[in-house]
């Protein structure tokens, strides 16, 4: 737990440390004021949303390149080295892995690795295609047949082979960045309504409030686009593996959906969204996976 911790401090330093250099450089060489209102009091848009898009965009960005880092410090990963010395199970999941790698057109073959968990659950994350990493919980190891853990590892290699992690990157900068500007114009417009002893204080208060609530706006729109990317990838994973693997695959994974004790790595929110399946959620519209009978369902009526 203390790990993590660090983990998390450490990467929101960077992000802020990153976010003040780069904004500093744009006010030294551009010239440009670094206020959000003119003199004359009127609001400047273009200067906060170029500061809300150097925000938006610095920790999405930084957290996808340290994405594999991350992934494999929070959830223990042990990498197989292909070329060493392999189990038989690292073995065939080295196989199975870089097999449907090539089916996908890779030109460069995942890292493959396993880490312990009770969890009926897999993993692709990654900057690129070129630097990606597909990991099985030993719990899947453990429970599936060869050919559901086939059918999972296809619907893993096909979020690498979609680019999958770019684009929810891509899309949560943006909306991270409007979440920025329009709290911040907002926030400058209702303080303007207070005296002006009191509106840094209406303002600061209101920038608060207005990113937690557009924030769980924009949440909507990321937890539906990662919705549609798990049937993509259902539907690229059956062209991987074959439609029937895929489909035993999820009905495997419906058998042992609550197999996970309470505070395994499957409440690990970090990497939720990474996962083949996501757990159970209390609002749907928040779940970043489909139900699994939905996906089921799509899958056996193509």
């Amino acid at each position: 737990m203390g790990k993590r911790i660090m983990l998390f401090i450490g990467t929101n330093i960077l992000v802020l440390t990153t976010i003040f250099l780069v904004w500093s450089l744009i006010i030294q060489f551009t010239g440009i004021d670094g206020s959000f209102v003119s003199s004359d009091g009127s609001i400047q848009f273009a200067v906060i949303l170029l500061f809300s898009a150097i925000v938006g965009f610095a920790g999405s960005f930084i957290s996808l390149a340290m994405s594999r880092w991350i992934a494999k410090t929070m959830m223990k990963v042990k990498v197989i080295d292909p070329e060493g010395p392999m189990s038989r199970d690292e073995k065939a999941i080295v196989e199975k892995v870089h097999r449907l790698s090539r089916a996908a057109g890779l030109a460069h073959m995942p890292e493959v690795g396993i880490y312990q968990s009770n969890e009926v659950n897999a993993f692709a994350t990654g900057p690129s295609k070129k630097r990606s990493l597909v990991a099985v919980s030993s719990g899947l190891l453990d429970t599936m047949d060869d050919d559901a853990v086939e059918g999972v590892i296809a619907h893993e290699v096909a979020h690498v082979a979609n680019g999958d992690m770019v684009t929810m990157t891509l899309l949560q900068g943006i909306v991270n960045t409007f979440v920025v500007f329009f709290s911040r114009v907002i926030a400058i417009v209702l303080s303007r309504f207070v005296r002006p002893e009191f509106q840094f204080i209406v303002q600061f208060a209101s920038i608060i409030i207005l990113q937690i609530l557009f924030s769980l706006l924009g949440s909507l729109v990321i937890s539906a686009y990662s919705r549609h990317r798990e049937f993509h990838a259902d539907r690229g994973g059956a062209d991987l593996a074959g439609r029937d693997k895929m489909v035993h695959a999820l009905r495997s994974l419906q058998q042992y959906v609550n197999r996970a004790k309470a505070g395994d790595h499957l409440d690990d929110t970090a990497v939720q969204t990474m996962k083949i399946n996501g757990g159970k959620t209390m609002m749907k519209l928040m779940s970043t996976h489909p139900d699994l009978n939905d996906r089921i369902a799509r899958l056996e009526q193509r």
